[in-house]
């Protein structure tokens, strides 16, 4: 028996060819990018990162009894979307990520879905796209209504969730399935392309009018030659740090967890 991230495969038999799935992360500073991702590939739950880093981490999942190679891009854009084509060229499906507890988190999110819901437009393609409320841990603190966000995703057409990566694997976990599962029926109804970087100093033609002729000057497409993919190591390979295990911690000791190397801790 073999295994990644604790999840077993058989080491012999028929092997059926797992559907390679790549999914980014987009999102606001502090909706909680980071925090979801490492909920989804550890099951711990980590305050605080650096926003400035930007990793793309691959897994191996099962979801519906069919195996899936998953790679997630955790995206650090700053607060507006900027060389958008990193994860436009990449991706087959997008989660968009806003903190219930930020109205500007919220509104940062509808640039991102216009920007999809354009891009979309341009390369005549359907991605789909998920649109996620995280934090819902802090609902005290709550700026945006489960409406408002049901209202946003049925206006691009995009599923809606809320969850907690402080509290809650098992949702988030449904969250990233999901997106593979929505992968899956677009991959029914039509070929999945294998998504190409751009290299070269200009950007497409495409590209160019969605920045040009939208209004979304904030999107730059500088060169880009490739993206950091790394395959996560095992715990047996991880090292002990300290960290934080809840926003709400103040006078209490934070525990020691086994956190994999490839996180970047702020």
């Amino acid at each position: 028996m073999s295994s990644v991230f604790g999840k077993p495969r058989a080491g012999s038999g028929l092997q059926i060819a797992p559907l390679e799935v790549n999914l980014a992360i987009l999102g606001h500073r502090g909706a909680g990018k980071s925090a979801l991702t490492v909920k989804f590939l550890t099951k711990r739950f980590i305050s605080e990162y650096d926003p400035n880093l930007e990793d793309t981490y691959s897994s191996e999942e099962i979801v519906d009894h069919q195996p899936v190679h998953l790679r997630v891009m955790d995206t650090a854009d700053p607060d507006t979307p900027r060389n958008c084509e990193r994860y436009l060229n990449w991706a087959h499906a997008f989660l968009v990520v806003y903190s219930l507890d930020s109205r500007q988190s919220f509104e940062g999110s509808s640039s991102y879905l216009e920007l999809l819901a354009l891009h979309t437009k341009e390369t005549q393609r359907s991605y789909p796209t998920l649109l996620l409320g995280n934090k819902l841990d802090m609902a005290q603190y709550r700026q945006v209504t489960k409406a408002e966000g049901a209202t946003l995703a049925s206006r691009f057409g995009c599923l809606f969730f809320e969850v907690s990566a402080c509290l809650d694997f098992e949702h988030v976990q449904h969250v990233f399935h999901e997106a593979v599962r929505e992968v899956r029926r677009e991959l029914e109804k039509s070929p999945l392309a294998r998504p190409l970087f751009i290299s070269e100093e200009r950007a497409p033609p495409h590209q160019a009018s969605l920045a040009t002729r939208h209004g979304l000057a904030s999107c730059t497409f500088n060169t880009l030659s490739t993206v950091s993919l790394k395959e996560m190591p095992t715990v047996a390979q991880a090292k002990l740090v300290t960290v934080k295990s809840s926003r709400a911690q103040s006078k209490r000791k934070a525990p020691t967890l086994t956190l994999l190397k490839g996180f970047k801790i702020f």
